[in-house]
């Protein structure tokens, strides 16, 4: 299979699988509301299974790299999503509804590391922002159409949101059987990278000192502090849905719609930024900042039209940092550590995130303009980082 073909056909299981878990994170917020969950509440919860989807990569990480079977550990985390969001339209209780939303982003720590270094080798031949782009995108007709689905039943059962979450479990059978097919034409996915030899893990002779492993380089975490500081200052979805249900801005049904147009955003920011970025560099970067910024300005206000543009901004900032931010550190990093880059930045993301949920929950729960001023204090000092890191050549 060649490197573009091996893309599209790994872009059409993310967007099986983002079918699944993004219909049913568009409907976190208010269904954890609907089990009597206060705004700190879901800015915990949803901060928690941020972080862990994150965080949970240092181990998840070094341990594909050391495995070498990065495709077991693909399709274990794709299997745990896919299993636990049915469920969860099922869970009597809010800390059921925690446990089983926390869980579904556990199976994004487990295969993330492993399924971005499989991505990695081919996007070596097309172009590391493109390919990591057009990934992106397939992924985001999954969660435009998953939250819409989510809409339509939800429309017709009165709020019900058993039914609208067990038809996902449709899309999840269908990426597992697909996932299986590629890996069995593209068993070692290493041999598109040109001119990089990456092996298996390789056994160490009795008596004999292991082998040093080779550091990270510096660039990389003057890159991954920039982004912990951005995500330090970013909301969640299921604050920033909490907030326009508890204000009677929109109806819940129309929550995952608002939810899938920041997906179509996320779609059109990935490929634009992943195109600037094989051009210009990581100072396309610069953005992400501003979009994070514009959204605690317009989201969190009492007009609909604002709180609309801000979410659109939201699903922005999402789109650059499932591409562009993949990309680079592929860029960074030689192959056969590539694995544990992931992890290690994912779990900085992780930090940032899981900080940033349980600071948007509190200071929302305080006072919304408090909220927004430290916002934009923090992108303001992320924006001073990435200044900085631009000195270490990223």
């Amino acid at each position: 299979m060649r490197p573009w073909r091996f893309v599209i056909a790994f872009g059409a299981v993310s967007m099986l699988v983002d079918f699944v878990y993004e219909g049913a994170r568009s409907v976190t917020g208010p269904l954890l509301a609907s089990l009597g969950a206060s705004a700190l509440t879901v800015g915990i919860v949803t901060g928690v299974g941020e972080g862990a989807a994150l965080v949970l990569r240092l181990a998840s990480g070094p341990l594909a790299d050391r495995s070498g079977r990065f495709w077991t550990w693909t399709i274990a985390g794709y299997a745990l999503t896919i299993v636990t969001v049915p469920v969860l339209g099922l869970a009597g209780t809010l800390w059921t509804a925690a446990t089983l939303v926390i869980a579904e982003r556990v199976g994004k720590a487990v295969r993330s590391p492993a399924k971005d270094t499989l991505l990695s080798h081919a996007t070596a031949t097309t172009g590391r922002g493109r390919g990591f782009a057009v990934h992106e995108a397939m992924d985001q007709i999954g969660a435009l159409v998953g939250p819409l689905t989510v809409a339509a039943v939800l429309a017709t059962t009165g709020d019900d949101y058993a039914p609208a979450l067990g038809v996902l479990a449709l899309p999840g059978a269908a990426a597992l059987a697909l996932l299986v097919w590629l890996r069995a034409r593209v068993p070692d996915p290493a041999a598109y990278e040109p001119g990089e030899a990456v092996p298996g893990p390789v056994p160490q002779p009795a008596g004999e000192a292991p082998v040093r492993r080779e550091r990270l380089p510096r660039a990389f975490w003057a890159y991954a502090a920039f982004t912990g500081a951005t995500l330090l200052g970013y909301a969640t979805f299921g604050v920033l849905s909490y907030h326009v249900i508890e204000r009677h801005l929109l109806p819940a049904a129309a929550v995952p719609v608002l939810y899938a147009a920041a997906m179509g955003t996320d779609a059109l920011a990935a490929l634009a930024t992943g195109w600037a970025y094989d051009r210009y560099g990581a100072h396309v970067l610069t953005v992400l900042p501003l979009l994070a910024a514009t959204t605690a300005l317009l989201a969190f206000t009492d007009t609909v039209d604002l709180v609309v543009l801000g979410t659109l901004a939201w699903g922005a900032a999402m789109g650059v940092q499932e591409s562009t931010l993949r990309a680079t550190v592929a860029d960074l990093v030689p192959p056969t550590r590539r694995a544990t880059a992931y992890g290690l930045f994912a779990a900085v993301m992780g930090v940032g995130t899981l900080a940033g949920g349980i600071l948007a929950g509190a200071l929302y729960a305080y006072s919304i303009p408090a909220m927004v001023t430290v916002t934009l204090a923090i992108q303001a000092g992320a924006l001073l980082l990435l200044a900085a890191a631009r000195t270490r050549r990223i």
